[in-house]
């Protein structure tokens, strides 16, 4: 028997493979559903994790992320957007997936057990004090994971924890601490599921954030999206042309003036020169509203 949480039987689960076909799905659902529960009491936490990881951004160190098996894949799931989201440099972000691009492919147990190449993976990132790593694992327990906290921070880095069981020794290595208590899976031990359904809301919770602290977010919008696609152009031509109150013409004659990037666009499509729109940003520490009100007096 175990005392992991994560790997004891559901209350729902009995009967499940008995079940008709919709009711059988509909209980499925209504156990992720409920595993989002475990978020609200890690708010506070959250928090926390964010403003160390906008501090360590602003401050010209990294985010970095870690994790392996399907904790790994959830924090690679938000480290690869905030790029394309929130136009942070990919060399800023990087992470640390047990087994790498191999284990992307086909996920193998192993890699998890192994703090070797949790080794040769930190002297490749190397984090270093004022980096920010957020270590992801349902169990908190493994070897792969703890490592690597262990690793960076021997290094100087601070280190936020994410896990779903409470006691986790993954909190022992981290500077904050944040329990998703999501509790036994509708599959004991399946922690693709409920563990990393709440694990994936947090994360996103903890980026945006981050980008709202950096000034990247203004109005529900993301005006440091890069534009490398056609959607995305239209969607930057869009913030643009809505944030500014100007007309489509203008707002594409803004972005070409500022190369592209959205935030000086925004200024100069309300009246701003090219270099009053970068003044401007650099005086309100890139947030847009204060450089917009700037504008205006």
């Amino acid at each position: 028997m175990t005392t992991r949480r994560t790997e004891q039987t559901h209350p729902l689960a009995a009967g499940l493979d008995a079940l008709a076909p919709e009711a059988a799905a509909a209980r499925l659902y209504e156990a992720q559903v409920q595993s989002l529960a475990a978020i609200r009491p890690a708010l506070v936490a959250l928090e926390q994790v964010a403003v160390a990881a906008a501090e360590a951004l602003r401050g010209g160190h990294r985010l970095i992320y870690a994790g392996a098996g399907s904790a790994g894949l959830m924090a690679l799931a938000d480290c690869l957007e905030l790029s394309g989201t929130f136009g942070l440099p990919v060399a800023r972000t990087p992470i640390l997936f047990a087994g790498g691009t191999e284990a992307l492919i086909h996920l193998q147990g192993l890699v998890e057990d192994d703090p070797q190449a949790a080794g040769a993976d930190l002297a490749r990132v190397a984090p270093k004090a004022g980096d920010l790593l957020i270590c992801v694992s349902a169990s908190g327990s493994t070897p792969y994971t703890l490592a690597v906290a262990q690793g960076a921070r021997g290094g100087g880095a601070r280190v936020a924890a994410l896990a779903n069981n409470a006691n986790a020794p993954l909190f022992a290595e981290a500077d904050i601490a944040v329990l998703l208590d999501t509790g036994p899976e509708m599959l004991a031990g399946s922690t693709r599921m409920a563990a990393a359904t709440a694990q994936k809301v947090a994360l996103n919770v903890i980026s945006t954030r981050a980008a709202m602290l950096l000034g990247h977010v203004h109005a529900g919008r993301m005006v440091n999206v890069q534009a490398d696609n056609a959607k995305l152009h239209a969607r930057a031509a869009g913030i643009v042309t809505d944030l500014a109150g100007c007309t489509p013409a203008a707002a594409a004659a803004a972005l070409g003036a500022a190369g592209g990037a959205v935030k000086p666009a925004i200024l100069i499509a309300a009246g701003a020169k090219p270099k009053q729109a970068e003044d401007l940003l650099a005086a309100s520490r890139g947030q847009l509203g204060p450089a917009l009100a700037a504008l205006k007096t």
